[in-house]
């Protein structure tokens, strides 16, 4: 059994993880900020943390953890000549600020595994310019670059990959999957023609956590119905 931490584990991504990691046996720690925690397992240790407070109380962890991942993030999708330093220093501080600090805050922890994972979530959107991404790629694009400088610096005790999507079927997405109108517009997008789906995105996760990646750090894992690569 391996002990896992998921910052932002009460919808999405992370709560598909979340079930998905109970499931097969290891013990899953979880924070929530706004979300219900309805339809989660008590098995599931769940804390409230808001990732863009100044200091993050992590005061709940295990003295030792087998993998990190932080899952909060935004889609904030406006013109380029819209952006505004408030939109852009907020997305900063939930993106890039806290997950710094929760993987500073953990980092003895991990250091007391021998098989330590961290992952962290990108977004197509940096690798394939998209009209009205710009704040999106910004915030993401620093992630991937985070996710390499820590990879070469924790190597090897700790492994750190990141996943980049493209749309999902989330909380998140709500917005832009509002109408069967959009959900399919967005889907003809996709070379497979379809939507992502949580456990799409989770399995990937669950699988960099495990340590059948364990010859795996630096990467950028592209899980995004063939966007990235392919036009057809």
């Amino acid at each position: 059994m391996s002990k896992y931490l998921i910052i932002g584990a009460s919808a999405g991504i992370g709560k598909q993880l979340a079930l998905q990691l109970m499931e097969t046996g290891h013990q899953v720690i979880g924070t929530y900020f706004k979300n219900s925690l309805h339809n989660l397992p008590k098995d599931i240790e769940m804390h409230p943390l808001n990732v863009m407070d100044e200091t993050i109380d992590l005061n709940f962890i295990p003295d030792q953890l087998d993998g990190l991942v932080y899952c909060p993030g935004s889609i904030l999708l406006k013109p380029f000549a819209r952006l505004n330093e408030k939109d852009l220093l907020q997305d900063f501080r939930l993106q890039i600020l806290g997950a710094i600090n929760c993987i500073q805050i953990a980092l003895p922890k991990l250091k007391n595994s021998d098989k330590a994972s961290i992952v962290l979530f990108s977004t197509v959107a940096v690798q394939v310019g998209m009209n009205f991404h710009s704040q999106v790629a910004i915030s993401k694009g620093a992630i991937e670059a985070l996710t390499k400088a820590l990879a070469a610096e924790f190597s090897p005790k700790i492994r750190v990959n990141c996943i980049a999507p493209s749309l999902t079927d989330t909380p998140l997405a709500a917005a832009l999957l509002n109408s069967e109108e959009k959900r399919d517009a967005n889907a003809q997008r996709h070379p497979l023609k379809k939507i992502g789906q949580p456990q799409d995105i989770a399995n990937m996760a669950e699988f960099l956590l495990s340590e059948k990646t364990g010859w795996m750090t630096g990467q950028i894992i592209h899980v995004d119905g063939g966007l990235s690569t392919l036009k057809i």
